[in-house]
């Protein structure tokens, strides 16, 4: 029995039901918008319109096309080598922590200037403040320790006057601290957002990103592409992800009345036995697990409060009159 391709209108497995890119990409529209992709854009094994998601360069122009197309965002792009990250999975953390500020009810989602939220380790892409002031209307801080990847981050936000006025961007002088060094005095998030590095090694780093390309190219991947996944800042840190998640808990400990909702992607799920073992040694209020899916690939949300639920509730009429 001949199996069925799915069609262009079939959704993606696990988006977000807002997510505006659940359904398959309309390439006519995307290149009507973004003329230049139309270069990277070919039949596949299956006679659909794509692209070829080894190649930086179509992966780039693809994001370009998606983030005026969906969001309005005029102006993007990323400096060579830096991690170039997939628009409808970083969309979809958008969502799922809507939700959580919603208190799973969507007519109660929280929108406009009113809600604060920290990025930790923004990155040059600064990916999460521009969709998520372009879909919310969110205010964004992006905290970066790289200078050079904060100035990129800079220039985005002078490049989309739209959301301009609702993303600040700073440096963060120290790699090991999330929060000190970046939140000002008296300054209060109703939530933190944050990618952590994956890998404990720069070895391990680049092993995974061979991985990753003779995944999506089914051959040993040419050295002159190893790089277009992230630098090292962006793909590892002593410990891995493991070590900054744990630090980043213990370290929100020491400021549990400036955050609403402490929020962090988690790749593996066998550090979540560890991690809520930090959890509960800080004493948190509340845990939240958030399952995320795109397809097979399959990630989660970690989030955590120090607040009860009548303190939560004090947090969003005082906040946002809700």
């Amino acid at each position: 029995m001949q199996q069925k391709i799915p069609g262009p209108a079939d959704p993606k497995e696990g988006l977000h039901p807002r997510n505006r890119y659940r359904t398959r990409y309309n390439f006519q529209q995307l290149i009507e918008g973004c003329p230049a992709l139309a270069a990277f854009v070919a039949p596949n094994a299956y006679g659909d319109a794509s692209i070829d998601f080894a190649n930086p360069a179509a992966v780039k122009a693809l994001n370009q096309a998606l983030l005026k197309h969906g969001y309005g965002l005029q102006t993007w792009d990323i400096p060579a080598g830096c991690l170039c990250p997939p628009i409808p999975g970083r969309s979809d953390y958008l969502h799922y922590v809507a939700d959580l500020l919603g208190a799973g009810e969507e007519a109660a989602i929280p929108r406009g200037p009113s809600v604060a939220v920290l990025d930790i380790g923004t990155g040059a892409n600064l990916i999460y403040p521009l969709i998520g002031a372009s879909e919310y209307g969110w205010r964004f801080m992006g905290a970066e320790i790289d200078p050079v990847a904060l100035d990129w981050a800079r220039k985005l936000v002078v490049g989309n006057p739209a959301v301009a006025e609702l993303i600040d961007c700073r440096l963060q002088a120290s790699p090991m601290e999330c929060f000190k060094g970046v939140i000002k005095p008296g300054e209060v998030f109703d939530l933190s957002m944050c990618n952590p590095p994956f890998h404990s090694s720069a070895a391990e780093a680049a092993a995974g990103t061979r991985r990753k390309l003779r995944n999506l190219r089914g051959r040993k991947p040419k050295e002159t592409v190893l790089n277009f996944g992230g630098k090292d800042g962006e793909l590892w840190c002593e410990g891995g992800e493991l070590a900054f998640v744990r630090r980043m808990i213990i370290q929100s400990a020491e400021l549990p009345d400036r955050c609403l909702w402490f929020t962090s992607l988690v790749s593996k799920s066998a550090h979540l036995p560890r991690l809520h073992q930090t959890l509960k040694s800080a004493k948190v209020a509340g845990m939240k697990i958030i399952e995320m899916a795109q397809g097979q690939k399959k990630s989660r949300i970690l989030a955590w409060t120090f607040m009860g639920p009548e303190e939560q509730g004090v947090w969003r009429r005082s906040r946002w009159g809700r």
